[in-house]
């Protein structure tokens, strides 16, 4: 994976850069005016992420480019701001000050209404196994710039982790966490968006194991949801109650684990 900048990039800009390839195990490439297609010829390396005033972007040659940006997670904020209900957060039963591992971060929509509705005192962690994903994911969530003070304190509260969540689930303890959350990528899109479809190119397209179903409902305390097409038989294959949702193509299934925290 290459880290660069933008041409006129400012040395902030490029402080971030030579640090984010320094957490991620990335090459940091000066930018030099050089096209991006070269550059990926250049360091034999298609996986490009240019970091901007405002986030960062995926670049991947042949593909379009994939841009930070918080998307309907950003519309779903705002309604909760206005005090209206998320049908994600009804499945969860989610309340303020909870713990959230969000299994497939993806461009970390959820992990942003997580983070809205649990506050200051929460605590949500966008999991994420492509590794340009989340270097674009982080650089996004500290750097985007919303307009709305409470959306982007939220992103700056969302912790990044790069791996297979099964992996990841195996390294929580007992009852760690208060919800777990599987929105795993449909088979096949219910719609073409501009947001999701480059995504396609880069998420685990593979369909959830039981055993981390099993490793979630080990972890979870309060709920473990699944996020999946209306009618689709995942719910019934992987041990999930789907919630009713008469006039929606999107369905959500639900384990309810229901344990007290350990005092």
């Amino acid at each position: 994976m290459i880290i660069t900048t933008g041409d006129k990039a400012a040395e902030s800009i490029v402080g971030r850069a030579v640090a984010l390839a320094n957490e991620t195990g990335g090459k940091y490439v000066p930018r030099s005016h050089t096209p991006l297609t070269r550059m990926a010829k250049m360091h034999g390396d298609d996986e490009i992420i240019v970091v901007l005033d405002g986030g960062a972007r995926l670049v991947r040659p042949g593909s379009p480019p994939m841009e930070f940006h918080p998307s309907m997670g950003f519309v779903r904020a705002k309604r909760l701001l206005k005090g209206e209900s998320d049908p994600m957060l009804d499945a969860a039963s989610m309340t303020a000050g909870d713990t959230v591992l969000d299994c497939t971060a993806g461009l970390g929509s959820d992990s942003l209404v997580f983070a809205v509705q649990g506050g200051p005192g929460a605590h949500v962690t966008a999991v994420e196994s492509s590794p340009a994903l989340a270097a674009m994911l982080a650089e996004g969530l500290a750097h985007y710039r919303s307009g709305l003070a409470e959306v982007d304190d939220a992103m700056r509260r969302i912790r990044v982790a790069c791996g297979h969540h099964l992996d990841v689930l195996r390294r929580q303890p007992d009852n760690s966490v208060d919800i777990v959350y599987f929105d795993p990528m449909f088979r096949e899109p219910l719609m073409d968006s501009s947001s999701i479809s480059p995504l396609r190119g880069f998420a685990n397209s593979d369909p959830l194991q039981p055993e981390s179903i099993r490793e979630a409902v080990r972890v979870a305390r309060k709920t473990v949801v699944l996020k999946e097409k209306k009618g689709s038989g995942e719910f019934a294959r992987l041990g999930f109650v789907p919630v009713d949702r008469p006039h929606s193509k999107i369905s959500y299934g639900v384990i309810c684990v229901d344990r007290p925290l350990d005092n």
